[in-house]
């Protein structure tokens, strides 16, 4: 079996992949998602990063966050189009960017009287609702995907390490462990793909190494802490995952291969061929 396994397309999907499915006869698609332009990723940093309860539509306008939202959606809707007339089957699972209105690692509570939370207009902007639609793309957050004998497990979400006590975080890490618990025999038989957004914590997948990062994550590791501890307790053959851009690369943790696939929008990717018990992984930059 050969997979391609790509993601944080940010409203780019480069010619060349295409040829790529082609000639490598890749047999499936892997997708870690954030599929919209990020546009404004400078005003984000400057303004709301780190801060909970603020939106950025108040520091902008909401005429300005709404033109530019609507063309980072229409960016992203384009890219999903691609995905879909392919000829071989895609999993995707959301990323942060994508708006998956479901927050798995931390609790979010709306304090009264805030002016903040008042206009909702971006929840509009549902990446999931334009999947939904593809025939040819499956999504696979908190559920699975049986795929010549593998099954492929996935969670979205996530930009961040996680709050390990929250009621989010124990309530999808037990939906995780359902699955996997369900496919124990098929994950001794080592058949087992976990799929992410985020990549697994305090590994050399998901340190911020950026010139450009925010000084609150520079420097620090940035992965999710219920991928990690999903790995070090069920130990599936192989995890894919993506989000910090300048983490693409591998790591055994335990029996499990840990790769960050890398960005699409930097023209990375990544190629993984199962022959047997043998991984091969080869990254397209």
């Amino acid at each position: 079996m050969k997979i391609l396994a790509i993601g944080d397309f940010h409203g780019k999907f480069p010619r060349k992949y295409l040829d790529l499915i082609k000639r490598e006869k890749i047999d499936l698609v892997v997708s870690n998602g954030d599929y919209p332009t990020f546009s404004l990723k400078k005003e984000f940093f400057e303004y709301v990063y780190g801060k909970e309860y603020l939106d950025l539509w108040n520091f902008i306008g909401k005429k300005n966050y709404k033109k530019k939202m609507s063309t980072d959606f229409e960016n992203g809707k384009r890219v999903i189009k691609t995905l879909n007339k392919l000829t071989i089957p895609v999993l995707t699972v959301l990323g942060n960017h994508d708006y998956p209105n479901a927050y798995d690692v931390m609790d979010i509570k709306r304090p009264k009287g805030k002016r903040f939370w008042k206009w909702d207009w971006k929840r509009g902007f549902y990446i999931k609702k334009v999947l939904e639609r593809c025939k040819n793309i499956k999504i696979i957050d908190y559920a699975y995907f049986r795929f010549r004998g593998f099954i492929f497990i996935g969670m979205s979400g996530g930009s961040f390490p996680g709050h390990v006590k929250s009621k989010a975080y124990k309530k999808h890490r037990k939906i995780l462990e359902r699955l996997f618990k369900r496919f124990n025999e098929e994950n001794k038989q080592r058949k087992v793909i976990f799929v992410s957004h985020n990549s697994p914590y305090k590994t050399k997948l998901d340190l911020i190494t950026s010139r450009e990062a925010h000084k609150i994550a520079k420097g620090k590791h940035y992965g999710s802490k219920l991928i990690r501890r999903i790995i070090n307790k069920y130990q599936p053959v192989l995890s894919l995952s993506g989000h910090i851009e300048e983490g693409m690369g591998k790591q055994k943790i335990g029996k499990t291969l840990a790769v960050n696939v890398g960005s699409v929008h930097h023209g990375n990717g990544t190629i993984i061929e199962i022959i047997g018990s043998n991984i091969k992984v080869r990254f397209i930059k």
